[in-house]
């Protein structure tokens, strides 16, 4: 740990100031992990018609799959192509199994089950990760995710996006806060870790309500996050909201002091899986300056620097408030 001249000794998740995914796969696995994003050929309940058409106003037309494999392959073709181009950046690794694309928990059990098993039989994978919405979580589905997580490492990540039910109609995003809630209360049920996905630069929202979302997580029962910067896609919806002025791009001090308030109120137990993130570079109309993540993750470590700050550093309500479940931490 450094040493802080005010004599205020900062929490360290290995060279950083708060709880990293990397850090926390290093920590459970002895060696490097990385996630190889999926598509499993899935839709959303908002775009087929069962709850809306059109999707979330800000998804990109591969469902937030833009960097997953190509859904006419096979899974393990798929696998086998993601992992090695990430190979180059990490040749020595294991890895999680990521289906990403769409809502990937939206089909019958019989359907799901092959699908899981598949890619857990392909060789270095280690556990799932499973992008979803919280509305597509029957007691069936449940039950398999219950059982899956009784023998490999799993991970479950619901769109929460925001807690305001104004905003989510504005994004078309198809259900209520209250839903996210029960979804979050099923899973953990079984100890399933959950992971809640928020945006912020969502229209019309400013810092203060961005912040309430924040603090809504923080009090959850969910162990981990990833705080996403809005990307505005070419041919998504929300581009029609841009263009009608509904929608202001933010500035990176601006999303970075956001994210520091964010981790600051945060338990130091929930893994950060995500601070940023880039569109693909021929779609995204802006903010340009994303696609230099890793400018911003290093002036998100500059500003907690400079602050003498840390994840948890302000957090201070006991983790009970908003949902509670029958499984403990």
């Amino acid at each position: 740990m450094e040493t802080i001249q005010s004599g205020e000794t900062p929490l360290m998740w290995g060279d950083k100031r708060y709880n990293s995914w990397n850090y926390h796969l290093r920590q459970t696995f002895g060696e490097k992990v990385f996630k190889v994003p999926l598509d499993g050929g899935f839709t959303c309940p908002n775009r087929d018609g069962t709850v809306a058409t059109g999707g979330c106003t800000f998804c990109s037309a591969r469902g937030s799959g833009d960097f997953a494999g190509n859904r006419r392959d096979s899974l393990v073709q798929q696998f086998e192509e993601v992992k090695e181009r990430m190979h180059r950046k990490w040749p020595q690794a294991k890895y999680l199994a990521y289906f990403q694309a769409f809502s990937n928990t939206y089909a019958p059990v019989d359907v799901l089950r092959p699908m899981y098993e598949t890619a857990l039989e392909q060789e270095g994978v280690v556990g799932l990760a499973i992008a979803t919405r919280p509305d597509c979580l029957p007691d069936d589905v449940v039950e398999l995710l219950a059982e899956l997580n009784e023998r490999t490492y799993l991970w479950v990540e619901l769109g929460l996006q925001t807690i305001h039910e104004e905003t989510s109609r504005l994004v078309n995003r198809g259900h209520d806060f209250q839903c996210f809630l029960d979804g979050v209360e099923k899973l953990r049920r079984h100890n399933i870790r959950t992971c809640a996905h928020i945006i912020y630069g969502l229209p019309g929202e400013t810092e203060e309500m961005m912040m309430e979302t924040a603090k809504a997580c923080a009090e959850m029962d969910i162990q981990g996050i990833k705080i996403h910067l809005l990307h505005l896609l070419k041919n998504t919806p929300m581009v029609k909201q841009y263009e009608a002025g509904l929608l202001r791009f933010l500035d990176k001090e601006t999303y970075v002091k956001l994210v520091v308030d964010t981790l600051e109120i945060l338990p130091p137990d929930m893994i950060i899986h995500r601070l940023t993130g880039d569109g693909p570079p021929d779609l995204l109309i802006g903010p340009l300056w994303s696609l230099k993540k890793w400018e911003v993750l290093n002036a998100i470590d500059d500003e907690l620097k400079r602050r003498n700050s840390w994840q948890g550093k302000r957090f201070s309500a006991p983790r009970s408030g908003l949902v509670r479940s029958g499984g403990g931490r």
